[in-house]
């Protein structure tokens, strides 16, 4: 296993190990609320920690990014994009909808990716040219080529500034385009199943970096094709992603256009 990528799989799991001690007695967390229907536990800022802490034993010089504690070191060399709970309203909810996502870059080039559903144990790998593994055994992203079969992930907005109104038009023409929508509410996972063939598609609006870096290398490596939604070629950038396999992101990608 490529170094980088075993310094991952070891905090992921870690942190998982510490995320699931904690899920029976969720209700019983401090919360806090960063803005309207959104959520940090102190699961959240522990597992963060622990991340943090055995990605600098190993790499004490490289950068960090994170989402509960920001940016960390120099961003120009190596950096690390860490989500410790991705899916934090379902995990307190014992929905289990939930997962660590790790991912680091050198520069602008991801190179490896792990994300780690804690509650299943199933553990999605990849690094850069080595393609993706699901618990050790090679995927890939699904052979379906007709938008009307396909299965579509997304994810709802839930902040009052993520524009609604702009959404549902979208949402509209996936649902009566395709076979089905689903919306489990962690955008790591979601595009881990698209790695691993369980979506044929995907897209949401308004994400950061660390939740939807570890799935865009993971979906890649997978032979799909990950953008912007609306053609650019940096959706960490813009924060609006459109992913799947070649067809149907092609499709996809024609249906939402008018609505953009």
């Amino acid at each position: 296993m490529h170094p980088l990528l075993n310094t991952a799989v070891t905090a992921a799991r870690a942190a998982g190990d510490f995320i699931m001690r904690h899920y029976n007695q969720a209700d019983q967390l401090t919360v806090t609320t960063k803005q309207a229907s959104d959520f940090v536990s102190e699961v959240d800022q522990q597992a963060e920690r622990i991340i943090i802490d055995r990605i600098h034993k190993a790499y004490p010089s490289h950068a960090i990014l994170a989402e509960e504690s920001g940016e960390h070191g120099e961003a120009g060399g190596m950096q690390w994009i860490i989500d410790p709970l991705d899916g934090t309203t379902n995990y307190l909810h014992r929905f289990p909808q939930f997962a660590v996502s790790i991912a680091c870059k050198d520069r602008s080039e991801l190179e490896v990716a792990v994300v780690y559903d804690p509650f299943s144990q199933e553990l999605f790998t990849a690094s850069r040219g080595a393609g993706t593994q699901l618990d050790g055994r090679r995927v890939r992203v699904s052979r379906t080529s007709r938008l009307e079969t396909s299965l579509i992930g997304t994810g709802l907005p839930f902040r009052k500034d993520q524009k609604i109104d702009h959404y549902l038009p979208m949402l509209r023409e996936v649902m009566l385009n395709t076979a089905g929508v689903r919306r489990p509410g962690a955008a790591a996972l979601d595009l881990a199943y698209l790695a691993a063939g369980r979506l044929d598609g995907f897209w949401e609006l308004g994400l950061k970096p660390w939740d939807m870096a570890a799935g865009i290398l993971l979906v890649r490596e997978a032979g799909g094709t990950v953008t912007e939604l609306g053609g650019g070629k940096d959706p960490m950038k813009s924060g609006n992603i459109l992913a799947g396999n070649l067809k149907i992101h092609g499709q996809l990608e024609k249906l939402l256009k008018p609505h953009l």
